[in-house]
């Protein structure tokens, strides 16, 4: 890798160690909702990570995935607070059964954090995150609409 790639998020444009979002030549401001997408997509890549959010944020995510022609809101379940030059996050998610979960919670630190902090320039200071629960494989298999009628054969 060359001098000039270093530090290069996947497109080329990721911010290098030496980055700043404040200088002389002008200030940049990267919104919280550009954070919380970052960190909602980074933590979703995490294997063991079955949904992010806690029961509300997954309830009107799935209130949302029934409307035609809606998007996934990837930073649902992630509260983002930014500074000038530092970001603080909490990250709430619903893990698989059997996977570590503070191994699972490390994963998702170190994805979040490198994501976060090549594609902003920011300093992630904390990266607090609560399992809200376990997905068993049994409630996989289970019908999704409460009001489902059984097959009859």
């Amino acid at each position: 890798m060359t001098g000039d790639e270093e530090g290069k998020g996947r497109n080329g444009y990721g911010a290098s160690a030496g980055a700043e979002l404040v200088g002389s030549q002008g200030t940049t401001s990267i919104a919280d909702a550009v954070v919380a997408k970052i960190a909602g997509i980074a933590t979703r890549e995490v294997s063991g990570v079955h949904d992010v959010g806690g029961g509300t944020a997954r309830a009107v995510g799935a209130l949302r995935d029934r409307v035609p022609g809606a998007r996934v809101n990837h930073a649902q379940g992630i509260a983002v607070e930014v500074g000038e030059k530092q970001a603080a996050l909490d990250i709430g998610i619903v893990a698989d059964y059997g996977v570590a979960l503070h191994e699972l919670a490390l994963g998702i630190r170190r994805n979040v954090i490198a994501a976060v902090e090549s594609m902003t320039g920011l300093e992630v200071t904390e990266v607090n995150i609560t399992v809200y629960d376990v997905v068993l494989f049994d409630d996989l298999e289970a019908p999704q609409d409460a009001d489902a009628k059984p097959r009859v054969q």
